[in-house]
């Protein structure tokens, strides 16, 4: 479960300046799996369609030299004089000819993700941001600020300067993680230094405000530093590469303003239509936990007449227990029964001497006789 605290302090330039409750959103359950797999859909979104030319391996005049030669029938270039006259083309097995099933422009590149799962995977990763042990693990230098959901004064939302809002980090002590992505740029292991991808960077703090009134200027310039409207949160700004634990700031007025977004428990959200918040089958996930707890050990074990612990509840082999078996094969009394009584009948008519009845012999006409007796 998520952080289930009551309140949460509002920080200014100056230290607390007061406390604000926490939205039921935070106690969404934490899925795992579900945002992994929607994070996964929604990337494939962004992709830029691709494909070779339709004329590739074909811009050139080649024919079969057909049988008879010692050579292949693949098409041959024509012509004399270069080193290109004689080779074979067009296949996708000879060099300069076309790929084998080319790729095309209408390849299904988007995939359509359920709105419900959408916006649990959202409510999952937002509960996500209040654990410090997920932000720890996914590498956010937190460990010097004070309390996690972070949320700040609705001042912060009129700041216009950078400098400014590198003060208001370093005053919430959130600014070792700026420093951190700032130290993490390097330049890329592979061919997207040829593609205007030349460099990467690890990901810093997400600001979420509610109004931008020069908020999106005064720390779009951060490294690793992304602004997301309250109204417009993206599990792809939540949930970066599809692991939980994003380190997110917020303004006192977005923080409100989530149980009207995403609702409570009891009441549904006024802008997603007809979206509770998520809760879990059960609240405490240690199952281990639970089953050598007190409780249930004081149910399942009961005290025997020598005082020794026994197992109140026993395995019973069908093979051997008539109860169980009848439990699992009503039919199974019957058949016993059946057989028993077959027992019994043969076990008196072995006492009496008496032996099973042989069978009549067949009456034989006087010709049947006189040809049996011809072949003997």
């Amino acid at each position: 479960m998520a952080a289930s605290r009551p309140t949460v302090n509002v920080r200014g330039a100056h230290g607390a300046q007061g406390s604000v409750p926490l939205p039921a959103v935070f106690s969404a359950p934490v899925r795992t799996d579900l945002v992994q797999e929607i994070y996964k859909n929604m990337a494939k979104n962004k992709r830029q369609p691709y494909a070779v030319a339709t004329n590739a391996g074909h811009q050139t005049s080649a024919e079969s030299w057909g049988t008879g030669r010692a050579v292949a029938r693949i098409p041959r270039v024509g012509g004399g004089g270069t080193h290109r006259s004689g080779q074979a083309a067009f296949g996708n097995m000879v060099r300069g000819g076309h790929m084998f099933a080319p790729t095309k422009l209408w390849r299904r590149w988007h995939v359509k993700t359920n709105q419900k799962q959408k916006r649990y995977a959202v409510a999952s990763a937002l509960a996500a941001t209040a654990i410090p042990s997920l932000l720890l693990a996914r590498g956010h230098r937190v460990e010097n600020v004070e309390e996690v959901p972070c949320v700040v004064e609705d001042a912060v939302q009129n700041l216009t300067k950078t400098k400014d809002a590198v003060a208001l980090l370093q005053s919430i002590k959130a600014y070792d993680d700026v420093v951190k992505v700032s130290n993490s740029r390097k330049l890329r292991a592979g061919q997207g230094k040829l593609r205007n991808r030349r460099h990467v960077q690890r990901r810093g703090p997400l600001v979420v405000y509610a109004e931008d009134n020069g908020i999106v200027k005064a720390f779009r310039n951060l490294p690793g530093v992304e602004v997301a409207s309250v109204d417009r949160l993206n599990l792809l700004q939540l949930a970066p590469g599809g692991h939980l634990g994003r380190f997110v700031v917020f303004t006192a007025s977005a923080f409100k303003k989530l149980d009207t977004i995403f609702g409570t428990v009891d009441q549904p959200s006024i802008v997603k239509k007809g979206f509770k918040v998520p809760t879990s089958k059960i609240t405490n996930t240690d199952v281990t936990r639970i089953i050598n707890s007190d409780e249930i050990q004081s149910v399942v074990r009961a005290a025997g007449p020598s005082q020794t612990k026994r197992p109140y509840t026993q395995k019973k082999n069908p093979l051997r227990n008539r109860a169980a078996l009848f439990r699992l094969n009503p039919y199974a009394a019957s058949m016993i029964r059946t057989a028993a009584r077959e027992q019994e009948r043969n076990l008196k008519r072995k006492a009496d001497g008496k032996k099973k009845p042989t069978p009549k012999a067949k009456k034989v006409s006087a010709g049947e006789a006189f040809r049996a007796s011809l072949h003997a």
